[in-house]
C-alpha cells in the first residue's frame, strides 16, 4: 500500500466513523429520500438552497462505512457551491468510479480532491452502490426530490 493509498483509507474511516453534517436541518427547501437494498443502506438528505447555491446541507441515515463516508464528504465537498458546481461534481464522482481504472484523470477528476479516496472502492463493485449512493440522493432533491432513490 503506497503512503497516498494509506492516507485515503485513514480519510474514509475517519469520516466513516465520524461524519459530518449529519443530522436534520432545519429550513431544508430541498430533500429526497435514498436506500441500497444490497448493503442496507437507507438516508434523507436536506439542503438549504439560497437561489442556486448549496448554503448548506445535512443527511440523515445508517449504513456502512462506505456510505457514510461518502455522504459527509459530498457534503462538505458541495456546501456553498452553486447547483451547477455539485452537479459537475456528481458527473465527475461517478465517472471515478465506474469508468476504466486506466483512464486518464481529467481536470475535472482533479477537481474531486479528497473524493479521489473512492477510487479504490471501483475494485468492488458492490461497494461502487454505497458510495454513489448519497450522490444520486443529491440529484433527486436537486431535481425537486423525485420518489425515493435506489441503488436496485
Amino acid at each position: 500500500m503506497t503512503d497516498l493509498d494509506e492516507i485515503y483509507r485513514e480519510l474514509i474511516l475517519d469520516h466513516g466513523g465520524r461524519p459530518r453534517n449529519r443530522g436534520e436541518l432545519s429550513g431544508a427547501n430541498a430533500h429526497a429520500n435514498g436506500h441500497n437494498p444490497v448493503c442496507g443502506d437507507r438516508l434523507r438528505l436536506y439542503i438549504k438552497l439560497a437561489g442556486d447555491m448549496i448554503e448548506e446541507i445535512a443527511f440523515t441515515g445508517d449504513g456502512c462505512q462506505i456510505f457514510r463516508a461518502s455522504a459527509s464528504m459530498m457534503t462538505e465537498a458541495v456546501k456553498g457551491r452553486r447547483v451547477s458546481e455539485a452537479r459537475r461534481l456528481f458527473d465527475a464522482f461517478h465517472r471515478l468510479l465506474t469508468e476504466s481504472p486506466e483512464r486518464e484523470l481529467s481536470a475535472e477528476d482533479e477537481a474531486l480532491g479528497k473524493l479521489l479516496a473512492f477510487a479504490g472502492v471501483q475494485r468492488f463493485p458492490i461497494r461502487v452502490k454505497c458510495a454513489t449512493l448519497a450522490w444520486h440522493t443529491l440529484a433527486a432533491a436537486l431535481d425537486g426530490g423525485r420518489p425515493a432513490v435506489s441503488t436496485e
